[in-house]
């Protein structure tokens, strides 16, 4: 009896089919990894380049664009709000008021005392400096003006050691206008300033009326010295 022949091909043996299948399913996740690691580093890539070519941007730039860019967008949005301020008919300082929080208000206060501080009169000199650093952060440079002048002026306009330019200039009428109303401003300030005075409520009450109060601050700051002692003993009653 003729035996029966076993074959010994094992391409169609579940195992190995199995294996194989894992294997390609490996492969491809191992492929699909490597083009997203791809795709991952030719966007690294380019994000790179576009951060490099922004930064050399910057390093262009004057040292304090960032401010000058910000202030400028500040004067943009203001300029707006007050023409739609003068197209509703309304006063655009008070809307400005009115969107401004009690905090806000606060803080730009101490800001405000923070960076000029009002120390008091203390010399004619400083006062005078005082006055002329407010009325040159008031100045606003006409330059429509400034390129006519110059124009006219020619080489004149930049004078050497030899320029002779005493009384060749004649001011405007707008500027005539503009300094003596400042000066009207600065009158009428003038008159209604009255530097409030501390009052100590602990203080002893030495007079019958205002104008009695203020004779007696000026004797006791010129004669204090000199009476404190006849005055201690005129409240103890020890005088002799």
């Amino acid at each position: 009896m003729a035996a029966v022949g076993v074959s010994t091909d094992n391409s169609e043996d579940p195992a190995c089919i199995a294996a194989e299948d894992v294997a390609a399913q490996k492969r491809e996740e191992r492929l699909r990894k490597f083009r997203e690691l791809h795709l991952k580093r030719n966007e690294a890539r380019k994000l790179n380049h576009q951060e490099v070519v922004e930064e050399d941007k910057r390093l262009k730039l004057p040292a304090n664009w960032e401010a000058k860019k910000a202030r400028l967008e500040w004067e943009l949005k203001v300029e707006e709000k007050k023409k739609e301020c003068a197209a509703k008919g309304e006063d655009y300082e008070r809307v400005k008021l009115l969107e401004i929080s009690a905090e806000d208000a606060e803080r730009f206060e101490r800001k405000r005392k923070k960076k000029n501080p009002d120390l008091g009169f203390s010399d004619y000199a400083a006062a005078q400096l005082r006055q002329y650093q407010r009325l040159t952060k008031q100045i606003r440079p006409d330059l429509e003006e400034y390129v006519k002048l110059r124009e006219e002026s020619g080489e004149e306009f930049y004078p050497t050691s030899n320029s002779l330019l005493h009384g060749t200039h004649v001011p405007c009428k707008e500027g005539v206008d503009k300094m003596v109303a400042d000066l009207e401003k600065q009158i009428q300030k003038r008159e209604k300033y009255s530097r409030r005075r501390s009052y100590n409520d602990d203080a002893d009450i030495d007079y019958i009326n205002e104008r009695n109060a203020k004779f007696n601050k000026k004797a006791e700051r010129f004669y204090g010295k000199y009476t404190a002692e006849i005055k201690q003993n005129l409240e103890r009653g020890t005088a002799v």
